[in-house]
């Protein structure tokens, strides 16, 4: 198919070389150098507008940090919507709030065009395997349609629900991460005091094989045995997250004290100069807590 693509950063750029690997037509737009010189490894044509990206595309994709970025290159006079030809699909990939999805799903429809709010999981390793996993909300038969995109770039792809469906389930899934995070954090903390550094990978071994076991552990236990959290998924972007999370509990008019406790984390994180650094640096911040060597 023919895919302009939106966004070549740490998750986008390897998504964009599997598609290209896949056999489609990718045109890649990325606003800095540095993101279209990385557009450039992956076999993509780099363009250098949004309009040029996205015209005569089958499908475009997006994939930003924020809703305000979605919202801007979406719907801006020369953004997504206005160069697309009527019938295309807008396939956004950010992870942004319920509400503004919903927005952007129907900034499309007056435009003409066909939208899904496409979330994903699985972080850089995912997007570099292919192997990320999809929460599509919007029209089924748009999802079937754009099935050959969505197969380059993830293993899980699952239709939740209408219009922000896809949102809603990645705000829970971002909840779910990093309330494993923090946990593993405070587990580290917990063997570093009764066991010591050598014999802390053989204890991790035994809790990934048993029920304790979690993708998280999986993908990060060489950041947490090393202390090194050179970033896959940023801080900055997962306080972003929570705060989605937060919001749309409150609006729903939810008690979650566990979600409270976990923001307030992640946001310490942040607040420490920490927003550049892993999501698994909350192990960093556990540490300390407990007067730790780092």
């Amino acid at each position: 198919m023919r895919v302009g693509f939106i966004g070549p950063g740490i998750m986008g750029r390897p998504m964009t070389a599997n598609l290209v690997a896949a056999g489609h037509d990718v045109r890649c737009y990325g606003r800095s150098d540095a993101s279209r010189e990385r557009a450039r490894s992956t076999g993509a044509e780099v363009t250098d507008s949004v309009a040029a990206a996205c015209e005569d595309a089958e499908v475009v994709v997006t994939m930003l940090p924020a809703g305000p970025d979605v919202l801007a290159v979406t719907t801006g006079d020369d953004g997504v919507l206005p160069s697309m030809p009527p019938g295309a699909v807008l396939l956004d990939h950010s992870t942004i709030s319920p509400d503004e999805a919903r927005e952007v799903h129907a900034a499309a429809t007056t435009a003409g065009v066909r939208c899904l709010d496409a979330p994903v999981s699985g972080g850089e390793a995912g997007a570099v395997e292919g192997t990320l996993a999809v929460m599509v909300g919007g029209d089924p038969q748009t999802l079937a349609h754009v099935r050959p995109v969505l197969d380059a770039v993830g293993s899980t792809i699952v239709h939740v629900g209408g219009p922000g469906a896809g949102q809603v389930v990645k705000a829970a899934n971002q909840l779910v991460v990093a309330g494993n995070l923090q946990v593993l954090a405070e587990a580290l903390v917990f063997l570093r005091a009764h066991l010591g550094e050598q014999d802390l990978p053989a204890a991790l071994d035994v809790l990934g094989g048993g029920l304790a076991g979690s993708t998280a552990l999986t993908r990060k236990r060489r950041a947490l045995l090393e202390q090194h959290y050179q970033p896959g998924f940023r801080i900055a972007l997962h306080d972003k997250d929570m705060g989605i999370v937060e919001t749309a509990a409150r609006h729903a008019g939810l008690a979650l004290p566990v979600t409270s406790v976990v923001a307030t984390m992640i946001a310490a994180v942040k607040a420490r100069g920490g927003g550049d650094l892993d999501h698994s640096a909350l192990a960093e911040l556990a540490a300390d807590l407990n007067g730790s060597a780092r």
